[in-house]
């Protein structure tokens, strides 16, 4: 089944240093960029990290420091990727909860300014869990019935995902062929930022998930213990978080200004 598209939407995959969002970097970006008419456009890049890639993590996706030494770093990618990506949905495979995050986290540094307001994010993971739990291999054979060849190449496992997705459209006649729905069904619990350090309550309104003030409105914490925003702001949360707490920091200035 093709995707019933509004708008591109580009499938996405990355190789890394490692799973930490606030620390690690990106050594690989794969995109497959799909257009509405059902054009499709690829894009791979290897990237200098600029930190060693740990050998541990080389054994996964075989990706060593000097394949990428020569490379340009994402600060030098930073731009051309985001003006491929800026006016799509993204997708990817378990994208919600590292993908996106870490591709974050990588503009922000290159003092690129990336959002995800006004657009989709499908993680075609989060649908496969939900009605099968499996890992992407298994997906692509029990879906379509395909081996995934080079499995953790980021080409690979994007071409792996785009079908992945057309296949379960196909499957399942309660999935809606549209990405706003998608987006709803492969989300996980709201998060006002990538990393979930700040939820959402029933309200609507931003709470904190993590330590002394867990589940309490992040606007009046900041009211009731200014030095808390400080912290954050100095300890080793990821770039976005750090966004998103000044963005509801100017936001409750302004409504108290005006």
């Amino acid at each position: 089944m093709n995707l019933n598209l509004t708008r591109p939407i580009c499938f996405f995959d990355l190789e890394t240093t490692g799973i930490n969002v606030a620390h690690d970097r990106i050594v690989e970006i794969s995109v497959l960029k799909v257009f509405p008419n059902g054009k499709e456009e690829k894009h791979t890049w290897l990237v200098n990290p600029t930190i060693p890639i740990p050998a541990e993590t080389t054994a996964v996706h075989g990706i060593k420091d000097e394949d990428v030494a020569d490379k340009p770093t994402f600060k030098e990618l930073a731009v051309e990727i985001n003006n491929l990506i800026k006016d799509s949905d993204l997708a990817g495979y378990n994208s919600n909860r590292f993908d996106i995050p870490l591709l974050a986290e990588e503009m922000l540094r290159a003092d690129v300014d990336f959002d995800m307001k006004n657009r989709h994010a499908v993680d075609v993971q989060t649908i496969f869990h939900k009605m099968e739990q499996r890992t992407l291999t298994a997906a692509l054979k029990f879906y379509c019935n395909q081996n995934l060849e080079d499995a953790h190449s980021a080409e690979a496992d994007t071409i792996a995902t785009y079908e992945v997705l057309k296949a379960q459209l196909d499957r399942y006649e309660d999935l809606e062929n549209n990405m706003k729905s998608l987006a709803e069904f492969s989300a996980r619990k709201r998060f006002a930022d990538f990393a979930g350090f700040i939820a959402f309550n029933k309200e609507g309104e931003e709470i904190f998930s993590f330590g002394k003030h867990k589940g309490k409105k992040v606007e009046d914490v900041l009211d009731n213990e200014p030095g808390y925003f400080g912290w954050i702001q100095n300890a080793d949360f990821p770039l976005y978080t750090k966004k998103v707490l000044t963005a509801i920091k100017l936001r409750k200035l302004n409504t108290k200004l005006f």
